[in-house]
């Protein structure tokens, strides 16, 4: 019987790393059809960064009450997590609590670890009643019906339960440990190491041996594979944060945000204006025979480069940039989390063509006016709040810009106001309807 689950247990592991592998494969090559770009520069810094960011959580803090709750479920999650070593050990060769020989410390790691499963615990039922009771303006948004709200739920739910079972696994082995059932009273060296689960004894006390082992050991099968199903949940979830923030940080823009970025097309085609002796018809020595020139921004997610997918993949739907966002504030259609939904919806989209039939054809949808209107990229003020407020790194303004770069410069298709402005800059060296001679007139006396 013992053979036989170990080998269940190593077929559960196998299968749930391999579907976690394919995942992440797939996940990589969506962000690959995006154009490459270098941020290999200023490692320390970057490194820097992700650690005050990423891991020190320092943006998340900002807002005291969900930034403390998150900080305890991000610590709490991750170091009862260390028991999963052990768990893995203990299910490939049969064992019971393997790392008991460490005496002490193990006391120490598993009654931390129960203080840790409380405080999730507790964190997450608050995060419920935000979500859900209190109606924060910031979860009601258009965006966030159907699928987002629920999956957000369906975390929610899923560590609640994970904690719930790390618990109910530890109560139950304590109490056999109490009743010198073999298997578990050799441990009975760790019984003081039970500090929360301790008060659950009285719901299994009278209960046979035969009875809690079972509980022990449905618990214990429960909580390592709905585990394993969470790590494989991650991919299709806004949860792909938990593995995607630290890189984000790091390959996020050191610039100031209020600096703008030079397209490289348009670059090309000055320096190709400015010298006098090219060929305005002839091609780029670099440009392959046949291949279309590159366009000025970005309509469809291909035209991103692979920094801004990878933001997308790292959304957490937060909504603390839409809550700044000014545009937003005054009721206007924008909301920086809806672009970055919206890019990743798309990018999924275009993914499932690829799984489907190998390689991307075209199914007559683009992110632009298929999922990104017109009117919400106009709204933009460009005053960064959304890059400022968002706690992993995640710029929405970005493609904000390549995509209004796209309609002005493929499309002519800015606002009337916009083109008139430019239009006058062309004209009279300034946005507004005057000749360069009149421009001081408002200076002369009367």
């Amino acid at each position: 019987m013992q053979i036989i689950s170990q080998v269940l247990f190593l077929i559960a592991l196998v299968v749930g790393i391999g579907f976690f592998i394919r995942n992440i494969r797939r996940l990589l090559r969506n962000i690959k059809l995006g154009k490459d770009v270098d941020r290999s520069d200023n490692k320390g810094e970057r490194f820097a960064k992700m650690a005050r960011i990423a891991l020190g959580q320092s943006k998340m803090v900002k807002k005291p009450v969900s930034g403390f709750l998150h900080v305890i479920v991000y610590v709490g999650f991750i170091i009862i997590n260390i028991e999963v070593l052990e768990i893995i050990i203990d299910g490939l060769l049969g064992t019971h609590r393997v790392l008991s020989f460490m005496g002490g410390f193990y006391n120490i790691l598993i009654a931390s670890f129960e203080v840790l499963a409380l405080l999730v615990l507790i964190g997450v039922i608050v995060f419920w009643i935000r979500r859900n009771v209190l109606n924060i303006y910031r979860f009601l948004s258009r965006e966030l019906k159907g699928w987002p709200k629920n999956d957000a739920n369906y975390i929610l739910y899923f560590e609640m339960v994970l904690m719930v079972l790390f618990l109910v696994m530890n109560a139950t082995d304590y109490q056999l440990q109490l009743n010198g059932a073999p298997h578990y009273a050799s441990e009975a060296g760790i019984t003081g190491s039970f500090p929360i689960s301790q008060f659950l004894l009285p719901i299994f006390e009278g209960m046979s041996n035969a009875t809690l082992i079972i509980i022990e050991r449905a618990a214990w099968w429960l909580h390592i594979l709905g585990i394993i199903f969470f790590l494989n949940y991650l991919y299709y979830s806004k949860h792909l944060h938990i593995l995607l923030a630290f890189p984000n940080v790091y390959l996020s823009k050191l610039q100031p945000q209020g600096e703008m970025n030079n397209l490289q097309s348009v670059t090309d085609e000055v320096k190709l204006m400015m010298d006098p002796d090219a060929d305005p018809f002839a091609a780029p020595a670099e440009a392959e025979e046949g291949a279309e020139p590159d366009k000025f921004g970005a309509s469809d997610v291909f035209d991103l480069n692979q920094v801004q997918l990878l933001n997308s993949y790292t959304c957490t739907e937060c909504g603390r940039c839409t809550a700044e966002c000014p545009a937003n504030q005054t009721g206007k259609k924008l909301s920086p989390r809806k672009i970055m939904m919206d890019t990743r919806d798309r990018l999924e989209e275009v993914g499932d063509i690829i799984n489907i039939k190998g390689k991307y054809e075209d199914n007559g949808k683009q992110l632009l006016d298929d999922f990104i209107l017109r009117e919400e990229l106009w709204a933009c003020t460009t005053c960064n709040a959304c890059v400022e407020a968002c706690p992993v790194g995640i710029d929405p303004l970005s493609i904000i810009l390549d995509m209004r770069r796209y309609l002005v410069m493929e499309e002519s298709a800015a606002p009337n106001e916009l083109a008139i402005a430019m239009t006058n800059i062309e004209n009279n060296g300034a946005p507004w309807p005057y000749n360069q001679q009149d421009r001081l007139n408002w200076a002369k006396e009367n």
